[in-house]
């Protein structure tokens, strides 16, 4: 009898001899929001999520968690996919497991709160589009922020699951802050709002097994509710803990299938219903089913997608966060900023300054958005701060928590901080104590005016009402009104595939083959000269644009530097929106190339790379020195840049929603 025959005698042996048990674990998969969004920057499309949907549709998951989070965002701005419409095609191929998100309460899936007349229309149409469960949340856990969406969540009939974010000041649960009491009076609050599920969400993969079997126990000692856990695999604690939060009788807890756990994403589902096998909270899942999903995943999908993930780093583990306390996706963020402002040797400083921040900030916890708040504050002290100033670059969302527009923080922020941030801010110096929306103007009726004509339904309004910028751009690709750009483009897993080899080849230093390149052309007179800077090495490049898209026509390294790998002198390189990124967030649409500061006078320039969200002036508009002329985007927070002199504004190099590099000029000033 072969191997294989045998697999299946037992197999069908182990289906037959299976018992029930009473209270089997629940699982819900976190694959296609979390699991993508940890590993790959949420750049998962809709279109590799179809292959294995009425697969994990059979495995019997609580639920899936589909939305929410990044992928509002990313979907609409990177991928150039309607996000409501995601719900839709899913819906059609997932039919019996309930649909999940992620809401950031008043945040809804965006980095500030928003007005209540929004917030009210984007839960009745994720309802109305197909999600079934509302996990909410709030960064700071201010269920004041909870007010306006739960009642909205509660009259679609859908479930409300209410999260407490999970975070310490000390490496293992306890001090005056964050204690098993201030867990447990968090579950009180949510199960006296009506939450149908209460959830620790543990974002950063900090909560030790045993501080888990504590709370979890604690919590199902006093409420009635079932309990929820949701712990990434980050620090490597969580497989452990996951395991004590069963012994402390925890109901459901999150897992994603293996080709998108660990690292910063989440345990695999597939160890744990092994481990639970025959006991008392035995899933009940076929491994096989399991197992097939994995094939199409590993083979069909995941191709697509390896040049996104991270694998300068052998250990699957970081035990740094266990002092950091850096969720992934904020880790990735701030280590792709400093590498585009060429300044990633400050990585150490940043992490010494960051508790720092957090502290001064109100001990927040690290979750979005407040872990960019902190984050991009942070890289900001870091690189601009100097000995005589602290804080010299404050963002605009720094201002916004320090006003109170983002709730109550678990500890009063440094009176001086705040000072400083709420020094002529336009809401005014003294900060809020009320719930944060009360003091927001109605926002959808305006937006709506915005963008008519443009926008077909209330789904395109609400998305442009979001996202302003990013929103109207696109609705334009959206309706045919602008082509979008390759970069936004699906590619296929042939080209994927093709473009791995050709990666490999260059990796082991090999030729790549003359028939896989076009025959270089003649250097012509117009060649010009730049610098490009390729895993931490610069080489100067030749770029001739005669007869359309750029070719290098030769390759040398600048002095000082490694010579340039032998493909590199052969090879006709991919277009820079399919070479890799230096990190998954930095796959972002390029940057438009430095302008030339048209007009004479004092250039203000980008002093780190962005997007430019508006100009605060006009040409021929008189400003005064530190007033702010342009708001420029970096990492999805708000920086106000200010005019460094007094005078008249010449000249704007950019338009909203352009992609600038660091030291362009944005606009002169005379």
């Amino acid at each position: 009898m072969s191997d294989h025959n045998q697999l299946k005698i037992t197999n069908m042996e182990y289906d037959k001899d299976r018992p029930k048990v009473e209270n089997p674990l629940k699982i819900m998969d976190v694959t296609l929001r979390d699991g993508h969004q940890s590993l790959f920057a949420t750049r998962g499309r809709t279109e590799d999520m179809i292959p294995v949907a009425e697969m994990m549709d059979e495995v019997g998951f609580w639920a899936i968690e589909t939305w929410g989070g990044a992928t509002f965002d990313t979907m609409h701005r990177f991928l150039n996919e309607d996000p409501w419409e995601r719900i839709r095609t899913l819906k059609r191929y997932i039919k019996k497991t309930p649909f999940s998100m992620l809401l950031r309460a008043q945040n809804l899936v965006g980095y500030r709160n928003y007005a209540d007349d929004l917030a009210r229309a984007f839960v009745e149409r994720a309802a109305a589009n197909g999600m079934d469960i509302f996990r909410t949340f709030d960064a700071l856990n201010d269920y004041r922020n909870f007010e306006t969406v739960v009642p909205v969540i509660k009259e679609t009939g859908t479930h409300f699951q209410g999260c407490i974010c999970y975070t310490i000041t000390q490496p293992r649960l306890g001090g005056e802050v964050y204690n098993i009491d201030y867990y447990v009076n968090k579950a009180k609050d949510l199960e006296n709002m009506g939450a149908d599920s209460i959830c620790i969400k543990d974002m950063a993969g900090l909560i030790a097994p045993y501080d888990a079997y504590a709370i979890i126990k604690a919590i199902k000692e006093t409420v009635k509710p079932p309990v929820h856990l949701h712990s990434h695999f980050t620090s490597g604690l969580a497989p452990m803990t996951h395991l004590k939060a069963v012994e402390a009788g925890v109901d459901i807890i999150d897992t994603c299938m293996s080709p998108y756990a660990y690292r910063t994403s989440h345990p695999a589902v597939e160890p744990l219903v092994m481990a639970l096998l025959g006991t008392n909270r035995d899933t009940g899942f076929d491994i096989k089913i399991l197992a097939e999903i994995n094939t199409v995943f590993e083979k069909e999908i995941m191709p697509k997608y390896k040049h996104l993930l991270n694998d300068t780093k052998l250990s699957i583990t970081d035990i740094n966060v266990l002092l950091h306390q850096t969720p992934g996706g904020m880790l990735s963020n701030l280590v792709n900023q400093l590498r585009e402002m060429d300044a990633l040797d400050k990585l150490d400083a940043v992490f010494e300054e960051l508790p720092k921040v957090r502290k001064d900030l109100g001990q927040i916890p690290l979750v979005t958005p407040t872990s960019q708040i902190v984050g991009i504050q942070t890289v900001n002290n870091v690189l601009f701060d100097d000995e005589n100033e602290r804080y010299k670059m404050i963002t605009s969302q720094v201002k916004d928590l320090c006003y109170g527009l983002y709730g109550k923080t678990a500890v009063p922020i440094d009176p001086e901080v705040q000072k400083k941030a709420l020094k002529g801010y336009d809401r005014g110096e003294e900060p809020i104590t009320c719930r944060p929306a009360e003091v927001l103007e109605p926002e959808l009726e305006k937006a709506q005016e915005e963008i008519k004509g443009l926008a077909a339904d209330i789904d395109d309004e609400i998305l442009y009402a979001i996202y302003p910028v990013t929103g109207k751009k696109f609705l334009k690709w959206k309706y045919g009104k602008e082509e979008p750009p390759e970069e936004v483009k699906a590619k296929s897993l042939e080209t994927a595939l093709a473009k791995l080899e050709l990666v490999n080849l260059a990796k082991a230093g090999k030729v790549v083959p003359k028939s896989e390149i076009e025959k270089i052309p003649e250097k012509s007179a117009n060649v010009r000269a730049f610098n490009v800077f390729v895993d931490g090495e610069c080489y100067e490049v030749g770029v001739d644009e005669i007869g359309g898209s750029p070719i290098i026509s030769y390759s040398m390294p600048v002095p000082g530097q490694a010579p340039a790998p032998a493909a590199a002198q052969v090879a006709t390189p991919a277009p820079a929106t399919e070479s890799k990124p230096a990190a998954p967030t930095a796959a972002a649409p390029k940057a438009v190339e430095k302008a030339p500061a048209a007009a004479e006078g004092t250039p203000v320039t980008a002093p780190m790379p962005g997007m430019i969200v508006s100009y605060d002036k006009n040409v021929g508009d008189t400003v005064n020195e530190g007033d702010c002329v342009v708001v420029l985007e970096a990492m999805k927070m708000e920086n106000n840049i200010p005019a460094p002199v007094s005078g008249t504004i010449k000249a704007l190099n950019f338009s909203s929603g352009d992609s600038v590099e660091k030291d362009a000029v944005m606009c002169v000033i005379g």
